[in-house]
């Protein structure tokens, strides 16, 4: 299993276009329900986003970037940025009722 971070801060006049396409990649998800990915995005008040992915393929791999909506949301996401992506293993240190449990 592996678990990624990714975090980044949008153009303010980007954000609104930067939350539709996050919003069509968890339409597609949920009328596809692929097996193996678990996948959670946030919007802070300031134009960052953190999304947060968990991955059961032993090699990491996930279904993510087979999605149309996910190749969508990866088209332009540079220069809708402000801040680019910035992407990190985690661990789950503590858990309570807020993620599936592990």
């Amino acid at each position: 299993m592996k678990r990624t971070l990714i975090r980044y801060k949008t153009k303010p006049e980007m954000t609104e276009k930067n939350a539709e396409l996050v919003a069509a990649v968890f339409a597609e998800l949920k009328a596809l329900h692929p097996e193996g990915v678990r996948y959670l995005s946030l919007r802070l008040e300031d134009d960052m986003f953190i999304h947060i992915v968990e991955t059961t393929a032993d090699d990491g791999a996930s279904v993510l970037p087979k999605l149309a909506s996910f190749a969508a949301f990866q088209s332009g996401i540079r220069e809708r940025c402000a801040e680019p992506p910035l992407a990190r293993a985690v661990t789950i240190v503590g858990n309570y009722r807020m993620l599936g449990e592990a």
